[in-house]
């Protein structure tokens, strides 16, 4: 008899433990506000899984953690009580078995019976019987969701809430931009897509042939960027840091910043808003390959956030002030990004928690410090200089009426065509000259920037 069947039988539970890491990080992120893309690896590196194993707890928890609005309209269709009376822990390891049942390719009984044992272990004997209970009620239900997708009696914006696992106000965002329902609808599709690690090169350091002599293939938005297929630490330039992990999109909004320096003078540089430091290392290390004396200098107020910086690009090149106060810096610049703090709306893809923690008040809290940020820059930028303001949100509140109103404050502001200076030409850019990708059309982040320039 297997250990597994010892546990159903009544003896010990004994849950998989792939299941039980899974569950872990799951509950640490929702009930401990720990981040899945930090906590995961810290999990692994604790546990003897082999990596088969540890690709299902990543594809189970992410998933997990993506789809519960999902997963929720299901619990709440057959609980005898308030949601919100629930044990959280009985929520979670739900959540968990209804992912296994409708998202995966785990057999039902597998998916019944292994989160029931794992229950056994985690809320004990009593709870984990009302968890078989409903699991089994919810499975039973083979058209939950179809019946929801026909009910004329609730909008659309709610079935695809639900369906699609993202919160009304992030959709209604989208469709905002987007205009098209059925552009939203594969906008939601692809953020529930997991992403493969891209990888970007630092140019002097690293080479795009050098990393595909490991595995991958290379990424059409930009001239740095690799496609992984193995381990990031399988990949010798991440391990020497010769090269990092960064999407797509903030490789692409680097590089178009970066041929800014064709525009004129070109001499001071300067990262706003450097932390993490991704875009900082990218921009530092061209700057520093193309022979043109240029000065970087990166900005990042928050203390551990500018040891991440200072792990990817000179410590002595790195500064601590509040972005907002433009006189701590001393001097004037050329170019000064602005990579603003933003709701991160444009990562949900990556980041399987985000959808859920991110609200409305979030958003009324941080449009004031881009503006705020937006007008240091000004103060410091040189005349003839350019400022690149960028989010990785595509809220019309961060992006375009950011850049409207800071042209309404600063009357000599012109938005700079991006088309005529993009490597990738007019690939992603608007009507008003800015850029807004899409994870959907574009397989990035929905990254967005605005150049705009100073005259002289």
């Amino acid at each position: 008899m297997s250990n597994g069947e010892k546990g159903r039988s009544g003896g010990k539970p004994k849950p998989d433990a792939s299941r039980l890491l899974a569950f872990d990080l799951i509950s640490q992120v929702n009930r401990e506000g720990a981040f899945a893309n930090i906590r995961l690896p810290e999990l692994f590196r604790a546990s003897e899984l082999e990596q088969r194993d540890r690709a299902f707890v990543t594809e189970l928890s992410y998933g997990t953690l993506r789809m519960q609005g999902k997963h929720d309209f299901a619990i709440r269709a057959k609980i005898d009580r308030p949601f919100e009376e629930l044990d959280p822990k009985i929520v979670d390891l739900l959540r968990m078995g209804i992912h296994q049942i409708f998202e995966m390719r785990v057999p039902l009984h597998a998916a019944v019976s292994e989160t029931v044992e794992l229950a056994r272990k985690v809320v004990g004997e009593s709870k984990g019987s009302y968890v078989n209970a409903l699991l089994r009620s919810i499975s039973s239900d083979e058209l939950i969701y179809e019946n929801l997708a026909n009910d004329p009696k609730i909008s659309d914006l709610q079935k695809m809430s639900v369906l699609y696992s993202h919160p009304e106000w992030i959709i209604s965002a989208f469709h905002d931009q987007l205009r098209n329902w059925d552009a939203v609808k594969e906008l939601l599709q692809a953020n529930n897509l997991p992403a493969k690690p891209n990888i970007v090169v630092w140019p002097g350091k690293s080479t795009v042939a050098e990393i595909l002599e490991t595995g991958g293939s290379v990424l059409a938005l930009s001239d740095y960027g690799v496609q992984s297929d193995h381990l990031p630490n399988e990949y010798p330039a991440i391990k020497d840091k010769r090269a990092g992990i960064q999407d797509v999109g903030s490789q692409l909004v680097t590089e178009i910043f970066y041929a800014t320096r064709d525009l004129g003078n070109s001499e001071f540089w300067l990262d706003l808003c450097a932390g993490p430091g991704g875009k900082a290392a990218l921009l530092y290390n061209l700057l520093l390959s193309d022979g043109s004396n240029s000065v970087f200098l990166a900005n990042e107020p928050t203390a551990h956030r500018a040891e991440l910086v200072a792990r990817v690009i000179p410590r002595d090149r790195i500064v601590e002030f509040d972005g907002r106060d433009n006189k701590s810096f001393g001097r004037s610049f050329d170019r000064i990004l602005i990579d603003a703090p933003c709701t991160g709306l444009g990562a949900l893809r990556r980041r399987p928690e985000a959808r859920w923690r991110k609200t409305l008040q979030d958003l009324k809290e941080l449009v004031p410090l881009q503006r705020a940020l937006i007008d240091s820059a000004y103060e410091m930028l040189e005349p003839g200089g350019v400022i690149g303001y960028a989010t990785c949100s595509p809220h019309l509140a961060e992006t375009t009426a950011q850049v409207l109103d800071a042209q309404h404050r600063h009357k000599d502001l012109q938005v700079l065509d991006i088309s005529k200076i993009s490597p990738r030409g007019s690939t992603g850019v608007k009507a008003d000259g800015t850029l807004q990708l899409w994870t959907h059309l574009n397989q990035s982040d929905a990254m967005f920037l605005a150049l705009l320039r100073k005259p002289l």
